[in-house]
């Protein structure tokens, strides 16, 4: 969410960034909230001078009673009551305004970085770089549920039975190849200095409302039927939520964490579920980073954030490349982000395995995430970066290291955590 002040001194930049993001049935918004912002200040401006006025008032009640002249102090305390009840009339509106204008603020998108590129949709993502040699094996590779189920590694049609489509069962040395990931990455950021952390699995509205949009709201999450609960997309939901409404000290900064999370989400609309495998499914586990820092020093953090994805996947012998992604292709609060694709050998193409963002001050103006400085108090800026999340790295790991034998690989980073083996074998 913008701050009030600066769409009323920037509104034909306010417009401009929304025509960048290719949102142009929101430009009547700005217009309408800065029309309601004025009646709200010249509401507030009048109920001021009302609360003067009866203080000044008031204190003639008394010097008239004192003075016998009680008609006369009657008549003045008439005059109060009737600027009590003008005030009254005053706050409703006031309040009134005050929502309406917030729940317009809500929906204006945040000033997204000048180097973001201009796009409408994620087709017109632009690739970055790459890391590693993208490589096609003289061999056939499965489809990711045929090598899985090659090594009775998975269950989907038991999962239908228990809980529908796009759920599953992980099991052997799948489902340890799994979490080994998982704890490998927990390992590589507490390593890079992040504190690990294991957060609630359900929040609130108003925490929801503060970290995402609406829109994204209605898309991604489960709500728990009869209580003010819903279900994390991805542990930053909660991450960042730890520190609604908290004044965070100068010597506290910047807050590094690494969360591990399972993840629920609706994954409805045209994407739609995958029915054989594992690549877009309602649940799935998560290692995840956030940062709460200084606004100067997050592009500085966003750099080194999807790095670290880089890094981790490349000590698993997957190729990658970083894709930025374009205005059109930016969720409202997002100032600037990037994909981490990994290769499939597969399909000969990249696929998503990761997202890195700065989302600005946005999350940290909604939620009231605040430090103290010379000059006051001020919001911070807060980021985020899937570590991994799995079976999406699963897949890119699986398909990257699958033999033609039938065979998977493991990555010499993940078999300790495997108890020292070096390969799954088809059954």
């Amino acid at each position: 969410m913008l701050d009030i002040k600066f769409v009323r001194e920037n509104p034909d930049l306010v417009k401009e960034n929304i025509k960048k993001k290719f949102q142009d049935q929101k430009l009547p918004l700005v217009d309408a909230v800065l029309e309601e912002d004025k009646e709200l200040r010249a509401s507030q401006q009048k109920g001021d001078e009302l609360r003067a006025e009866r203080k000044n008032i008031s204190k003639e009640i008394g010097s008239l009673m004192k003075q016998g002249k009680k008609e006369e102090a009657e008549q003045v305390k008439q005059k109060v009551a009737d600027i009590a009840k003008e005030l009254e009339a005053l706050e409703v509106k006031e309040n009134e305004l005050r929502e309406s204008v917030r729940e317009k603020m809500l929906q204006i998108p945040n000033i997204i970085d000048s180097s973001v590129p201009i796009g409408k949709d994620d087709s017109e993502n632009v690739e970055v770089q790459r890391f590693g040699e993208p490589v096609v094996p003289s061999y056939e590779i499965p489809h990711h549920a045929d090598i899985i189920k090659a090594v009775n590694g998975m269950d989907k049609d038991a999962a239908g039975r228990t809980s529908g489509e796009g759920f599953y069962y992980l099991l052997g040395d799948i489902a340890r190849l799994h979490e080994a990931m998982i704890s490998c990455a927990r390992d590589f950021m507490i390593d890079q200095g992040f504190t690990y952390a294991i957060p609630p699995f359900m929040i609130h509205s108003d925490v929801v409302t503060g970290v995402m949009s609406f829109p994204e709201m209605q898309a991604m999450m489960y709500k728990i039927e009869g209580e003010d609960l819903y279900l994390i997309g991805t542990s930053e939901h909660s991450m960042i939520g730890k520190f609604k409404g908290q004044i965070l000290k100068k010597e506290e900064l910047p807050v590094t964490m690494t969360s591990y999370s399972p993840c629920f989400r609706k994954e409805g609309g045209s994407h739609g579920l995958e029915e054989r495998g594992l690549y877009r499914v309602h649940q799935f586990e998560k290692q995840e980073m956030i940062v709460i820092c200084e606004p100067e020093e997050s592009m500085d953090w966003y750099e080194k954030m999807w790095k670290f994805t880089v890094d981790l996947f490349r000590l698993w012998d997957v190729p990658v490349r970083q894709l930025e992604c374009c205005s059109g292709d930016l969720a409202d609060l997002k100032v600037k982000s990037c994909d981490i694709e990994a290769w499939s050998p597969r399909q000969q193409k990249y696929f998503e395995v990761g997202s890195c963002s700065n989302l600005g001050d946005a999350q940290a103006r909604r939620l009231g995430i605040r430090t103290k400085g010379d000059k006051g108090t001020y919001f911070l800026h807060t980021l985020n970066n899937t570590v991994v999340a799995s079976p999406r790295g699963l897949i890119a790991l699986i398909e990257n290291n699958y033999q033609e034998d039938g065979s998977i690989l493991i990555p010499k980073a993940l078999q300790s955590y495997m108890g020292g083996k070096t390969k799954i074998e088809k059954k």
